[in-house]
């Protein structure tokens, strides 16, 4: 059988307290011993899938060949499909079937070229609590040995698998009339910036006014009801002010130099916030 890829880049929400993470890099090393497993991150918020989905979409290119085995997995022991990927780049993905993977797998728009859903493997557990031990880890090993994906189940349509319905920016008007960009915060790192799910536009002024949406708390509304400077560098802001720049994933985020915006603002993933023309 010849050689498969050589590299599994990680990502769960097991977090680093329980030995599940461990766990599953131990039955990788069993099965696969000269295989070199990279921990993208095992803190997305538990359950979460669309934050491990983002997360991979962030990540992945800048990988290089391997399989990318995601768990995040509120459904497992249910009857959402375990599936393993081909991507049209010819990357490998591993995970549940429940939009984590998709959207990762489909960057740069090409889409999902072969499909299958796993088959338990005899050797798994009774358990139907532990898929990333019992399902997922063993069919990387296998496709890291040099299985083909037909190997490991029946091949199922591409665009049967489930897919996110991530979120994008939409614009309106406040009631002043002023052009609006409503935002949702997509990610808070550790420093507290705040990722948007929005991009640079060439049409926007250089000072932009933050908006709050008119169903919130007015208290709240006007501790929003500042202007942001867009700036190329933390280092461009004065202490403690808020601005906006774009990051490392080409994302519009709200950041404080030396400072959190998330605790700024007190906001966190899933608030909606406007960027505004300034007012005249």
């Amino acid at each position: 059988m010849p050689a498969g890829p050589d590299t599994v880049f990680f990502l769960s929400d097991f977090g680093s307290r329980d030995e599940f993470a461990g766990v599953v890099r131990a039955v990788l090393r069993r099965l696969a011993p000269s295989v070199v497993v990279i921990d993208l991150t095992h803190e997305i918020p538990p359950f979460d899938v669309a934050a491990g989905a983002r997360t991979l979409v962030r990540a992945v290119p800048h990988l290089g060949p391997g399989v990318v085995l995601g768990v995040v997995d509120p459904g497992v022991g249910s009857a959402r499909r375990g599936v393993a990927l081909r991507a049209g780049s010819g990357r490998l993905f591993v995970g549940p079937d429940n939009g984590l993977l998709l959207p990762a797998a489909e960057l740069d728009g090409m889409p999902v070229v072969e499909a299958v859903q796993l088959l338990r493997p005899p050797a798994a557990s009774g358990a139907a609590t532990f898929d990333g031990r019992d399902l997922f880890a063993p069919a990387v090993a296998a496709l890291c040995n040099g299985a083909a994906l037909g190997d490991l189940g029946p091949a199922i349509d591409p665009d049967s698998l489930v897919r996110l319905l991530l979120p994008h920016p939409r614009h309106s008007r406040l009631p002043d009339g002023r052009p609006v960009r409503w935002c949702q915060v997509d990610w808070v790192d550790r420093f507290g910036n705040l990722q948007l799910s929005a991009v640079p536009s060439g049409e926007d002024p250089e000072t932009l006014a933050l908006a709050w949406p008119e169903d919130e708390e007015a208290p709240r509304r006007q501790s929003a009801a500042r202007m942001v400077r867009r700036v190329r560098a933390f280092a461009d802001l004065r202490d403690g002010e808020l601005g906006l720049i774009v990051d490392a994933n080409g994302h519009l985020a709200l950041v404080v130099r030396e400072g959190s915006a998330a605790d700024l603002l007190g906001v966190g993933v899933g608030q909606v916030l406007g960027l505004a023309e300034p007012p005249t």
